[in-house]
């Protein structure tokens, strides 16, 4: 090891990064203080993000080694070095104590108080495996147990002021307040609805505690739409990982002439599936750029699958006559349907060069796009035409208003995406546009949460 990579700190790291490059001939410098410029702004993102200096400047060389290859062999030459560098503990020098440790006893710390949240109830009579009303005081809390404590694991790592503590604490005081002093019907649609819209509601709250300072930023919002996707995804293997896990426990006991169906359904279950949000956001943040994001990759094998899905749906309607029709099941099936393809074009984007010109697969995300659009509009004119005949409802209103918000995000980005594609317009305006719109769903969700119980009974 020499005494460029020995010395530690991130100019003397960049200097022996920028001392490769110009040794190579085929590179002139205008070319180098470009590349150095770009490796800055990433260094700087995942500083932000909570890297220590040194690993965020092995990941970012690692990044932009999809860009450069000369960056590419830089990484392969310093192969070894880096990945030692990655997997080992965090050294003592960078401060007092082991700050990868205390993140991790915090993590599990948190997880293990979600977990502990959602069994407290039960000491005032609610019960999770009760009737029909402690099933519904749970589902409209579930987010309550766990998305407070998510948000201050963000703050926290991001050295949040007291200001900023405040402006995550009350949100989630408001809405646990809105969730239960309205007296709801069990099982009735206001409560449906609260159930359904609260999460989303209080996921803008987390992405802010996330983001921190650069919330206002596009980069930022996008940052933590890169977050929730991969989060979903470590939280589904997470969910397998427990589900064989639970099967095992109980067949065990099976084995021995014990039922313990109590356990994994007033235990394991709902304890474990709270509990897995704080380590699945825990292990994103550990690993989110040491390797490559999944949700793109998943983007560009699902994207033509959902062309040809929704493409196969609209010809079938076409064929038949039959349109789509107006149910509480369906309509959020659909909704979800759209939101997820919504998720498709957001993550693409990401994973996007801004600066790379048109090509097939945006072609196809163009496609899906406009496929989407017309199934909402469809979706459109059959809660209007139902809401005419039967008059307003709380489903019916609900599902209206997002799926306005859906055309709305839709139509635009269809419309920046065509404008790309022609080449009268930059691909970072379509990114710009979806991050801006991101919060107005949060803020329609928390307009169900808090209105229609008394404007619907």
């Amino acid at each position: 090891m020499t005494a460029g990579e020995s010395g530690g700190g991130l100019e003397a790291r960049i200097g022996q990064w920028r001392a490769y490059l110009r040794r190579r001939q085929a590179i002139h410098e205008v070319d180098v203080e470009e590349l150095e410029d770009h490796l800055r702004g990433q260094v700087a993102t995942l500083v932000a993000a909570g890297l220590a200096e040194d690993e965020a400047f092995l990941v970012a060389v690692r990044r932009l080694g999809s860009l450069d290859e000369l960056s590419r062999e830089f990484g392969r030459e310093h192969s070894e070095r880096l990945w030692k560098q990655l997997v080992s503990a965090p050294s003592a020098t960078r401060g007092s104590g082991n700050p990868a440790r205390t993140e991790v006893l915090v993590v599990f710390c948190l997880a293990g108080i979600a977990a502990l949240a959602v069994k407290t109830p039960e000491l005032f009579g609610l019960r999770i495996l009760g009737p029909e009303g402690d099933a519904g005081f749970y589902a409209r809390n579930f987010s309550l147990f766990v998305l407070p404590l998510l948000a201050g694991y963000f703050a926290w790592k991001r050295r949040s002021s007291m200001a900023g503590w405040y402006r995550l604490v009350l949100p989630f005081i408001a809405a646990g307040a809105f969730a239960n002093a309205y007296p709801f019907l069990p099982g009735g649609a206001t409560e449906w609805l609260t159930t359904l819209h609260l999460p989303i509601a209080l996921w803008l709250v987390v992405g802010m505690a996330y983001a921190g300072d650069r919330w206002h930023d596009a980069a930022g919002r996008m940052d933590f739409v890169r977050f929730s996707g991969e989060l979903f995804i470590y939280y589904v293997l997470i969910a397998c990982g427990g589900g064989v896990l639970t099967a095992f426990t109980m067949g065990m006991f099976a084995a021995i002439g014990l039922k313990v169906e109590w356990l994994a359904g007033g235990w394991l279950l709902p304890c474990g599936a709270l509990g897995a949000v704080i380590v699945g956001a825990w292990l994103v943040e550990a690993k989110q750029s040491v390797i490559e994001n999944m949700a793109p990759v998943l983007t560009r094998i699902f994207t033509p699958l959902f062309v040809l899905v929704l493409l196969a749906v609209l010809g079938t309607m076409i064929w038949t006559g039959r349109g789509i029709a107006v149910e509480r099941n369906l309509l959020i099936g659909l909704d979800l349907l759209l939101v997820l393809i919504l998720g498709l074009l957001l993550y693409a984007a990401s994973a996007r060069d801004p600066q790379a010109p048109p090509d097939a697969f945006d072609v196809l995300q163009l496609l899906l796009v406009l496929c989407a659009l017309v199934i909402d509009v469809l979706a459109l004119a059959a809660i209007t035409a139902r809401i005419s005949e039967f008059g307003f409802s709380a489903n019916k209103v609900a599902a209206l208003g997002e799926n306005l918000l859906l055309l709305v995000n839709l139509a635009w980005s269809a419309w920046l995406y065509g404008r790309f594609l022609l080449g009268r317009g930059p691909f970072a305006a379509l990114e710009r546009w979806q991050t801006a719109y991101l919060p107005a769903y949060s803020w329609w969700a928390g307009l169900v949460v808090v209105l229609f119980p008394p404007l619907f009974g």
